[in-house]
């Protein structure tokens, strides 16, 4: 085992998304690396990702295969085991290469406890939870039901959080259920919120040609999932564009994902194929000029319990960059925003649509708001002024 002398080590596991993709874990890993800890990644494989091992910026990334994301509940078990396998064997690999004194997992899901408990008890080494889900609600949000899967979720969340030594919360919600559901010592609880890097969310020059010839651009970017409200965007669009005849407004989506060709098949039966375009992934630069170029950015997120306790990175993402906003009303979606934002009534539609319209409408509010976004993000939220709470977090873990 290879080790500096001296210079402490931390091994951080996510299976959601390949590093560095995933904006929150790569952020922390240069937060670490920047204050001197030796950093190592487990993650899995994903397009433009496919190297087993790479070193990118002095941070060591163990890559593996992984399944395609499940679909019920042999899906599940097929793709979390499949996970749950090469993120143990590989942390053996650096252990025995890098050597670390901390493993942190990044959830979902709520297994990677049963490697850190392992690590902890033989060997000794530190558990610090970074929790970026609440999987119960996920599960109720996804399948709508509180059964046996649902308590079980229960029971690895509680699990997770009486192994960890340590948790990271992303926002007071989620602290609350840390403390509360998962009865951690308030003590051991940060909250480190998922705030954008203002080195790279710069102003970018707009490009007209986003609007496909029409006066405005609603913008959007995130996961297309199935819970992410999508549907709920495009009938906005269509009201918009089909009752109420405004053919002045392109709508442009930004992200991959699982429902991605769906929604392109529910945009083409709707008739709005000419006035939403579906970009996939894109690199930083061209998710930029789309939203420099949009007008109102929104965020369709449904209201439920897994929504209302969630922090969107795509609210401060638009922030940072001048964009208004409209989203449902939502309990953290609003403490992000606050007068960024104009709120729709939770999961109504129509009026999720008279908002767009009406910033549509309104230029010198939407200057406003976009000033005090800008504002916000710039003096509280960004990723600066995270990364030393989680700078900090680590210093008092290590000299306990």
């Amino acid at each position: 085992m290879k080790k500096s002398q001296g210079k402490k080590s931390v091994l951080i596991i996510v299976e959601n998304l390949p590093l560095p993709f995933d904006r929150r874990v790569w952020q922390e890993c240069m937060s670490l690396s920047e204050a001197g800890y030796t950093v190592s990644v487990i993650c899995p494989k994903g397009k433009g990702y496919e190297k087993s091992y790479q070193e990118l910026e002095g941070v060591h990334i163990y890559r593996h295969p992984l399944p395609h994301e499940g679909s019920g509940a042999l899906g599940y078990l097929v793709e979390y085991s499949s996970a749950l396998f090469w993120e143990f064997f590989l942390s053996l690999r650096v252990w025995r290469r890098h050597g670390f004194d901390v493993i942190q997992a990044c959830n979902p899901p709520d297994l990677i406890f049963i490697i850190g408990l392992f690590y902890k008890i033989f060997m000794g080494k530190k558990f610090v939870f970074d929790h970026h889900d609440i999987n119960p609600e996920l599960y109720i949000a996804k399948f709508g039901r509180r059964d046996a899967l649902y308590r079980l979720m229960l029971l690895l969340e509680r699990l997770t959080f009486m192994s960890a030594d340590m948790s990271f919360a992303t926002n007071e919600s989620y602290r609350s259920i840390a403390i509360e559901r998962g009865r951690m010592d308030p003590e051991k609880v940060f909250v480190v919120r998922s705030g954008p890097s203002l080195e790279r969310l710069k102003d970018t020059p707009p490009n007209p040609e986003w609007k496909n010839g029409r006066k405005f651009m609603v913008g959007y970017v995130g996961v297309m999932g199935a819970q992410e409200g999508l549907d709920h965007l495009l009938e906005a669009a269509r009201i918009m564009i089909r009752e109420k005849q405004r053919q002045d407004v392109q709508f442009v989506l930004v992200g991959g994902g699982t429902e991605l060709e769906k929604l392109k098949e529910i945009s083409a039966r709707l008739g709005l194929s000419d006035y939403v375009t579906f970009t996939g992934r894109v690199p930083d630069e061209v998710l930029l000029e789309v939203l420099c170029t949009a007008d109102v950015c929104v965020n369709p997120d449904v209201a439920n319990e897994m929504n209302d306790k969630s922090t969107m990175n795509k609210i401060m993402e638009y922030m940072a960059l001048g964009r208004p906003i409209v989203q449902y009303n939502l309990t953290e979606g609003r403490f992000s925003a606050q007068e960024a934002s104009v709120y729709a009534r939770p999961n109504d539609v129509a009026d999720f649509t008279e908002k767009i319209e009406y910033l549509l409408n309104n230029p010198d509010k939407r200057k406003k708001m976009s000033i005090f976004g800008k504002k916000r993000v710039h003096k509280d939220l960004h990723w600066g002024i995270e990364s030393k709470k989680y700078q900090g977090a680590y210093e008092w873990l290590l000299m306990k």
